[in-house]
């Protein structure tokens, strides 16, 4: 698609790729990204996995990624990075500027005479009574759960049943993993409200949500843009309002038959000896 065709938008907010992972859908990310062309770009953490970063798996679809944000910081958009615990190690870079890429820690946007205030949400870990929780799951036990659920779903599909996530049955059945998910955003949304912000947007915990919350001192909305490994999602800011882009829901690119015929995901055959694979590093 030509980019200056693409639909505009005036800010994406792109979370937990986890690039360097089985789970990553790299190949859907960048049919997304070459279908828009977003004046703002907020890479709001988690965009590499380099806790478990391997030189022996950066498929040409992860590279792609990085590949098509470049091609779009060329046609003038500003990116923010914004490192979440998974690239913590780009925190040492926070404050450089390279062209019209920044990292920052955190950053505070006005959008329409509103300020918005993005942030990846690990910080939170350190306080919280469930942090070690969220850990493990964003790490290799998650991956390799998200890997078995793909092989799962697939074998669902071609007997017409309907997909199940596998991670989800097992976060809404645990009570410590709910209660986790409602402490973060309550935290979340309190600092916000104290601070006078319109808006918090946030990643972290792989729940696409926008809701508005009220306490005593006000009000807020709060937005997560979910996540590159299970729901597939991203915030878009266009026009003074917010919406929840759901690649799933997005019914142009699943038609495209140039791009899902260079975009076809790993067959059920790679998916179970990638996972052969990692099994037996472990046990190794």
């Amino acid at each position: 698609m030509n980019y200056e065709t693409r639909r505009k938008v005036e800010v994406v907010v792109i979370s937990d790729v986890h690039l360097g992972t089985y789970g990553c859908h790299a190949k859907e990310l960048v049919r997304y990204l070459k279908s828009i062309a977003p004046s703002l770009i907020v890479l709001n953490g988690d965009i590499i996995d380099i806790w478990q970063f391997s030189k022996n798996y950066f498929p040409p679809a992860h590279m792609g990624v990085i590949k098509e944000l470049t091609r779009m910081l060329s046609h003038g958009a500003r990116i923010h990075y914004i490192p979440g615990n998974h690239d913590e190690m780009l925190r040492k870079f926070v404050g450089q500027k390279i062209g019209n890429l920044t990292i920052d820690n955190k950053l505070v946007l006005e959008l329409d005479g509103k300020k918005a205030w993005f942030f990846h949400g690990d910080v939170f870990d350190v306080t919280m009574k469930h942090s070690k929780w969220i850990a493990k799951l964003g790490g290799k036990g998650y991956d390799l759960l998200i890997l078995f659920n793909r092989l799962v779903n697939r074998i669902l599909e071609k007997s017409g049943r309907e997909k199940i996530s596998l991670s989800k049955k097992i976060k809404d059945g645990v009570k410590a993993a709910v209660r986790f998910i409602s402490d973060f955003e309550d935290t979340a949304t309190r600092i916000g409200i104290s601070n006078g912000y319109h808006f918090v947007i946030c990643g972290h915990i792989h729940q696409p949500v926008i809701r508005e919350f009220t306490n005593d001192e006000g009000s807020i909305i709060y937005l997560n843009s979910g996540d590159w490994i299970e729901n597939l999602t991203s915030l878009e800011y266009s026009n003074g309002a917010w919406t929840l882009y759901r690649f799933e829901e997005d019914d142009l690119l699943h038609t495209d038959p140039a791009e899902s015929e260079s975009l076809t995901s790993m067959s059920s055959k790679e998916i179970f000896l990638a996972l052969t694979k990692e099994f037996n590093l472990r046990r190794a």
